[in-house]
């Protein structure tokens, strides 16, 4: 079955950095776009950035310049780099399909403070 297992998060202190990687399986990599998703406490799941089967990028506003989304098909991975951490990036990191399939990873928690 579909299946994405997120890692790689932790605690960073503001500006820091930090490398999130999802492996997948259950289906074709590259026949998908790829996204990453987070859930900060309190707020709904929100899309933040994707990646298309080409290796075209897109990013919602408030991570644009600060992440980097990207792929691997050949190792069945996708990444999010993150630079320039804030407080305000502290959620649960997801990777999903674009649009997002029913089935979700456990996540990974980043968490950005002093």
């Amino acid at each position: 079955q579909v299946k994405f297992v997120e890692s790689g998060g932790g605690l960073v202190q503001p500006g820091g950095s930090l490398s999130l990687s999802c492996s997948t399986s259950g289906f074709v990599l590259s026949n998908y776009a790829m996204a990453w998703y987070r859930q900060a406490p309190g707020k709904q799941r929100e899309w933040i950035a994707n990646v298309g089967a080409s290796g075209a990028t897109l990013y919602t506003a408030s991570v644009k310049g600060r992440f980097t989304i990207s792929r691997d098909d050949s190792k069945n991975t996708v990444y999010l780099q993150m630079n320039n951490l804030q407080p305000e990036d502290t959620a649960v990191y997801y990777c999903n399909r674009r649009p997002p399939c029913d089935s979700w990873g456990q996540g990974t928690q980043v968490t950005v403070s002093s």
